[in-house]
């Protein structure tokens, strides 16, 4: 999705994204609120060079599950094959880079659940890790 098919302006899925971007944990209620967060991901996705995902989740198959609907999302290959070594019934977090196309997964311990993105670009008023966003945004 290009700036231009959307009715967002840079400056707002910047904002929209540093709302959600804080200690506590803002919860997206309304259907609206998920599309104009979504609209705002992919604003800001499309004008950086690469990103860092960070999933937290409570199993393998719900994080890739979310790391491939986020990859989608973004206009990314989603085709990512699964580590057959990765910790299945237990939780986990993954960290993909969309520049490699590769990731890591290891057990996490922590309570939160949800998506980190870490963008990167030559314009630094986009850099920055923006999140904590819902597993299921881009079901």
């Amino acid at each position: 999705m290009t700036q231009a098919n959307s009715n967002l302006s840079v400056d707002e899925a910047l904002k929209i994204l540093k709302d959600y971007s804080c200690l506590q944990i803002k919860i997206v209620d309304f259907e609206a609120d998920k599309h104009k967060l979504r609209q705002a991901i992919k604003i800001v996705s499309d004008l950086c060079v690469t990103e860092n995902l960070g999933i937290c989740a409570d199993s393998f198959e719900e994080g890739f599950k979310t790391l491939k609907s986020y990859l989608k999302a973004l206009d990314i290959s989603e085709n990512v094959d699964p580590s057959p070594t990765a910790p299945r019934q237990t939780p986990i977090y993954i960290k993909f880079n969309t520049e490699t196309m590769s990731y890591y997964v290891d057990y996490y311990t922590g309570s939160y659940r949800g998506v980190l993105i870490s963008c990167q670009s030559d314009n630094h008023n986009l850099v920055g890790t923006y999140g904590h966003f819902p597993l299921n945004l881009f079901e």
